[in-house]
């Protein structure tokens, strides 16, 4: 197996993986908690390996890039909130349930993200190099739109403390160890070879965390699914509507056609997984907010699929 071999085959590991949670997470649903104290370390390392994959020259690379930058940051934190904010009208009243959906649409992903443009022929490259500056900027401004959204309310249930970790956890430890070890990579044989090593792991850390997310939470989507039914067509009219969005940003912004889907795979494409320790963590309600961004990560995956084949008809060369 090599590693192109493996990096093609990713959508069907994952795949497996999912399955895989979805019958351990309801056949032993009694041991499913067992898993959950195991989500923070593993998106922690797969953080690390895919910022590892980011070159500061690639980073740089994407800063200058001030047509794409613009575009990505203007869609994700303009053009997508206020997408969330109009179809917040169709959801139920109950905070917990609104608080999941938001804190999951609000949020771009910075993981599979990479996986689904490449797949969608879209510039993987340039969105793999957007990844920090997307975290970076969806922590900083997500309390500011759960408040916008749901009032004070929000930090009835939302409390500073776990985005304060989130970001010394999810963005500062891996980056930082990442960006120690490129300087490592460039001075040493040695850190060169590990480098080509852990560019091995982002496919089977990421199906493992799928497996640790999905297995964890699968038990509370049942027990919750009357209520969590009610978010399912939301989630399907995010990803229906919000590449059209991205396609106007990436039509007035002149991005060129790889560009132009990578922004549509980043404004479709949400952060379930870094979001999910945060959705753990609101006192009593936490299970219930976890189990509606688990849900969106089921139907997301299902619109990837979709993606894949439609995106390159949206955008075209």
């Amino acid at each position: 197996m090599t590693r192109d071999a493996l990096e093609k085959r990713q959508i069907t590991i994952y795949l497996a993986a999912i399955g895989f949670a979805l019958f351990v997470g309801t056949a032993a649903r009694s041991h499913a908690d067992l898993l959950e104290p195991a989500i923070l370390p593993a998106l922690v390392g797969l953080l690390y390996v895919t910022f590892l994959q980011v070159p500061s020259a690639g980073l740089r690379r994407c800063l200058a890039n001030g047509r794409f930058l613009a575009a990505l940051l203007t869609t994700n934190f303009v053009a997508v909130p206020l997408v969330v904010w109009g179809l917040g009208f169709l959801l139920p009243e109950n905070p917990a349930i609104r608080l999941g959906v938001f804190m999951v649409l609000l949020t771009p992903c910075i993981d599979y993200v990479v996986v689904f443009t490449r797949l969608g022929r879209g510039d993987a490259e340039l969105m793999l190099a957007a990844t920090p500056v997307l975290l970076v900027g969806q922590m900083a401004l997500l309390p500011i739109y759960l408040f916008l959204m749901q009032g004070d309310g929000a930090f009835t249930l939302v409390k500073a403390a776990p985005f304060v970790k989130a970001f010394f956890w999810i963005i500062l430890i891996p980056l930082g160890i990442a960006w120690l070890t490129e300087g490592w990579a460039k001075r040493s044989v040695r850190g060169h070879q590990f480098t080509l090593t852990m560019g091995w792991l982002p496919v089977p850390l990421l199906a493992v965390t799928l497996f640790l997310v999905i297995g964890a939470e699968v038990g509370r989507v049942e027990e919750a699914a009357g209520e969590i039914a009610r978010v399912v067509p939301v989630y399907v009219g995010y990803l229906i509507v919000i590449p059209i969005v991205a396609r106007l940003a990436g039509w007035l912004f002149k991005l060129h056609a790889g560009a132009g889907r990578a922004l549509v795979f980043s404004a479709g494409t949400r952060n379930s997984l870094v979001v999910l320790p945060l959705a753990l963590a609101v006192p009593e309600v936490g299970g219930l907010v976890a189990a509606v961004v688990v849900t969106q990560t089921l139907v997301e995956l299902v619109g990837e699929v979709v993606y894949i084949r439609w995106v390159p008809r949206l955008v075209p060369e």
